[in-house]
C-alpha cells in the first residue's frame, strides 16, 4: 500500500514540529489529525523487509524497490503515458484469462487478498506473455491492435527503462 500525506499536513507539522499539539487534537473517536491518502494497493505475497526508491541503472528513471522476507526483489514503477496505461491493463485483463494460475485461485483474488487492487498493474503476469504458446500470442496481440512482435517489444522497453 502506497500512501501519500494530504496537503493540510505539512501545515500541521509547520505549525507543530514536536507532535505535542497532535495528541490534543485527536477529533472525533481520537481519529488521526495527520492523515495519509490511498494512492495503490497490491498484495505482494509476502512480507516487506526493504524499501527504497531507487535508480538500477545509470540515467535510468527512478523506482521503489522492495525485498522480502524469503528474498524476493520487486519494483513498483510509475507509468510514464495514459497510452502504457491502457496497454498494460488490457494486457493484464487478457493474460488472466489466457494464463490461468497453476494452483486455480483466481489471480485477481490473490492480489486483493487482505484489500482490493487499486491503480497497480501487476508485471509478473504481463512477462508471461512471452511464454505463451503462440496461437494464444497472435490472439492477444489481435485484440489490442498489434503484432506479438510489437506488445514483446513493449514489455521489452518497459523492463530496460527501469531494471535491465
Amino acid at each position: 500500500v502506497s500512501t501519500q500525506s494530504t496537503g493540510d499536513s505539512k501545515d500541521n507539522v509547520e505549525d507543530d514540529p514536536t507532535g505535542n499539539k497532535a495528541i490534543w487534537d485527536r477529533g472525533l473517536l481520537n481519529g488521526a489529525s495527520q492523515k495519509l491518502d490511498m494512492i495503490n494497493m497490491f498484495h505482494i505475497g509476502e512480507s516487506v523487509t526493504y524499501l527504497e526508491l531507487a535508480t538500477l541503472i545509470p540515467g535510468g528513471n527512478e523506482a521503489l524497490v522492495y525485498t522480502t522476507l524469503s528474498g524476493t526483489i520487486g519494483m513498483f514503477v510509475p507509468f510514464t503515458s495514459r497510452e502504457d496505461i491502457d496497454f498494460f491493463q488490457h494486457l493484464e485483463m487478457h493474460m488472466r484469462n489466457e494464463a490461468p494460475p497453476l494452483c486455480g485461485r483466481d489471480h485477481l483474488s490473490y492480489r486483493s487478498s487482505y484489500i482490493p487492487v487499486k491503480a497497480t498493474i501487476d508485471g509478473d503476469l504481463c512477462e508471461q506473455y512471452n511464454s505463451l504458446e503462440p496461437s494464444k500470442r497472435k490472439a492477444i496481440a489481435d485484440e489490442l491492435d498489434r503484432s506479438p512482435s510489437e506488445v514483446s517489444k513493449k514489455l521489452e522497453d518497459m523492463r530496460t527503462t527501469y531494471a535491465f
